[in-house]
C-alpha cells in the first residue's frame, strides 16, 4: 500500500534533511584537513512489512567521538490493531572528539493517526561540553530565524524538557521544543519544519567548522568525559523518546543507542545513584553495572544499556512519571499498541 501523502511528504523531507547534514558534516571534515567517511547501516520493522530505517554514523575517528543521522518510517496501514497509520522521523546527535566543539541533538518527525490527522515533533538543542556564549547566540538565532512564531514556546518548552532535576542542571545550553504540534494549515506546518531542520543542520556545521581545530588541555578532555557522562544520564534516565523507541520495539536497539557517546566517567555514574529519585536508583545502578569499567561504550555495551533500560520499565512502569516532558506527554508507545 502507498504511504498517504502527508507521510509521503515527511519522508522526502526527514531523507532530504539525512542527505544534507551528512554532506554537510563531510565536507565540513574535508574542508579541516580531517576527511571522515560515514557508514550506511539499513534496518528493517518486522523484516520490512512495517518499514524501517536507514543510519549513517561513525564513531572513535579523527573527528567524531560518535555521530549518527538517523531515519526511520514505520507504517501499520495493513494491521487495524494499530491506531497508528504511520511515523516518519530524523534523529540525529553528534558528538567531536574535540571538546572545544559542541555536540548537537535534532530530531523531527511526522506522527499521523488514522483517521485522526497527525502532529509534529520537532527539537534540536546544542550542548557543549566548554560552553560559548557566540555558539549558544548563534544557534538560537537559527531557532530565530526559521520559527519565530515558534520561538517563544518551543524555547520554553525546551527548557522544561531538557532539565535534570537531581543534578540541577540543563543538558545544553539552548533547547527547542515543540511537541504534537499542528495549527491546522498542513502546507505551513510542513514549511516550518522543513525551514527549522535546514537552518539548525547548517548553523551547526558553520559552528563545527569553527572548532575542529581548535586546541585544547587535557583538563579540557575531562570536563569533556564528565559532560558525556551527564549526557548519557539524561538520555537513558530522563530522555522519553529513547524510552518509548526502546519499549516499543527491539530491531533497532544500536540505532537508538546512537545518541550515547563512546565513553563515560562510570565512578562519576556512580555517585550520582542517590542524587536521582528513589523511583530511577535501580535504573541508574542498572546502568552503571552495564558499562565496562573502562567506561568504553562498546556496541555491547550499548545493547546492554538497551536491555537494562527496557528490562527495567517493563518490570517499573511507574517510573516513567518522572521522565522529562514538555507541556505535552507524547503516547508514543500506546500509539504502536
Amino acid at each position: 500500500m502507498k504511504p498517504i501523502a502527508s507521510a509521503q511528504q515527511a519522508y522526502e523531507l526527514v531523507t532530504g534533511l539525512q542527505t544534507s547534514f551528512v554532506e554537510g558534516l563531510t565536507q565540513c571534515c574535508q574542508d579541516a584537513g580531517t576527511p571522515v567517511e560515514f557508514e550506511l547501516v539499513e534496518w528493517q520493522r518486522d523484516g520490512g512489512k512495517h518499514g524501517g530505517g536507514s543510519r549513517y554514523g561513525c564513531a572513535d575517528n579523527a573527528v567524531f567521538n560518535r555521530a549518527s543521522v538517523n531515519v526511520s518510517h514505520i507504517h501499520y496501514e495493513d494491521d487495524p490493531s494499530k491506531k497508528l497509520a504511520s511515523a516518519t522521523a530524523i534523529s540525529t546527535i553528534i558528538h567531536p572528539q574535540n571538546p572545544q566543539a559542541p555536540s548537537v541533538h535534532i530530531h523531527i518527525s511526522w506522527t499521523e493517526m488514522k483517521g485522526s490527522g497527525g502532529y509534529w515533533r520537532v527539537m534540536a538543542d546544542l550542548n557543549p561540553a566548554i560552553a560559548k556564549d557566540e555558539d549558544t547566540a548563534a544557534f538560537r538565532d537559527a531557532f530565530e530565524q526559521s520559527a519565530p512564531e515558534q520561538l517563544e514556546e518551543g524555547l520554553a518548552q525546551g527548557d522544561k524538557y531538557f532539565y535534570i532535576p537531581a543534578l540541577g542542571r540543563h543538558r545544553g545550553v539552548v533547547h527547542f521544543y515543540l511537541e504534537q504540534y499542528q495549527t491546522g494549515n498542513a502546507e505551513q506546518d510542513l514549511e516550518m519544519a522543513t525551514r527549522f531542520g535546514y537552518a539548525v543542520i547548517q548553523r551547526y556545521v558553520e559552528l563545527l567548522g569553527k572548532r575542529l581545530n581548535e586546541g585544547f588541555s587535557d583538563a579540557d578532555r575531562e570536563t569533556q568525559l564528565a559532560y558525556h557522562s551527564l549526557y548519557l544520564l539524561q538520555v537513558l534516565t530522563l530522555d522519553r523518546g529513547t524510552t518509548s523507541g526502546l519499549l516499543v520495539h527491539d530491531q533497532n536497539d544500536l540505532g537508538i543507542m546512537g545518541s550515547l557517546p563512546s565513553r563515560v566517567n562510570k565512578p562519576l555514574l556512580q555517585s550520582w545513584v542517590e542524587k536521582v529519585p528513589e523511583v530511577q536508583k535501580g535504573l541508574l545502578q542498572a546502568i552503571v553495572d552495564a558499562i565496562p569499567d573502562n567506561g568504553e561504550v562498546t556496541n555491547e555495551a550499548r545493547l546492554d544499556l538497551a536491555q537494562a533500560v527496557r528490562g527495567f520499565y517493563q518490570k517499573h512502569p511507574e517510573a516513567l512519571q518522572v521522565q522529562a516532558s514538555g507541556n505535552v506527554v507524547p503516547p508514543t508507545v500506546a500509539n504502536h499498541r
